[in-house]
């Protein structure tokens, strides 16, 4: 492990393989670690995705990346922490290789229809060492680099047509994530937060299935984010609004013919 600083206020913690930067970062939560707080791998041996799927890396060829952060906010808004990151991860993106990827809900970033990185937050309000009211929030971001010929998988290399240096894109996220970080603490910070992922969102509009664990399976177009962050589904019933879900955007119907 090394540690150094990228980005002001940031205490970086650097590895050469972890079974998960969430599950580490979250384990110093417990112990009382301060906000700011990052971990970095070159590899994880057992990276963790949403719904309790693995995250599988080829060894160096990702940005592997955990933030501790730790927002004065309610339980519900704490979505803004995803879109936070996912927000600074798209600006990174765009400043290092020139891409500008789209965001998908909830926690996906693409470039086209190709996943090129994923985010999982995980949140623990009995952690120690926080300000009265905040709760300790991990959020974790796996991005492709350079995975060759791999199949399967995009990466930022493969449109940029030249390497990322994974170094450099982390610089570049953490700096615009820094100014994001005191918007969490607000109700309006959290608002604005919100409206920068509903213009970055290409979700809305699109015809969409969405997987539930609660609702089933709903189909229907992505009309709204609304302030929890929960996507709203226009449906032939109504409209549905999901807090968590698997979501696959269709193609458009077609018109019938005149």
């Amino acid at each position: 492990m090394t540690c150094g600083g990228a980005g002001r206020g940031w205490d970086v913690r650097r590895f050469s393989e972890l079974a998960s930067t969430n599950d580490w970062l979250l384990a110093q939560a417990r112990a009382g670690a301060g906000a700011g707080t990052v971990a970095v791998a070159d590899h994880q041996s057992a990276g963790k995705g949403r719904l309790g799927r693995r995250w599988e890396a080829p060894p160096g060829r990702s940005l592997l990346v955990s933030v501790l952060l730790r927002p004065v906010a309610p339980p519900g808004a704490l979505f803004a922490v995803t879109a936070a990151l996912a927000l600074a991860a798209v600006e990174g993106c765009a400043a290092v290789a020139g891409v500008e990827p789209g965001i998908k809900w909830p926690n996906d970033l693409l470039i086209g229809e190709e996943k090129v990185a994923g985010i999982l937050a995980e949140s623990d309000p009995a952690a120690p060492g926080g300000r009265p009211g905040s709760t300790a929030v991990v959020a974790g971001l796996g991005c492709n680099l350079d995975w060759g010929d791999l199949p399967g998988a995009t990466c930022l290399a493969a449109h940029a047509g030249r390497p990322v240096d994974r170094d450099a894109l982390l610089d570049a996220l953490l700096d615009a994530l820094a100014p994001r970080v005191a918007m969490l603490d607000s109700e309006d910070g959290r608002r604005r937060t919100l409206g920068e992922l509903r213009a970055r969102c290409v979700t809305l509009g699109r015809r969409v299935q969405l997987a539930t664990a609660g609702a089933g399976t709903l189909t229907g177009t992505a009309t709204a984010i609304d302030a929890d962050g929960r996507l709203v589904v226009t449906t032939g019933a109504g409209d549905v609004g999901v807090a968590a879900g698997d979501v696959v955007h269709l193609r458009p119907l077609l018109e019938p013919p005149r």
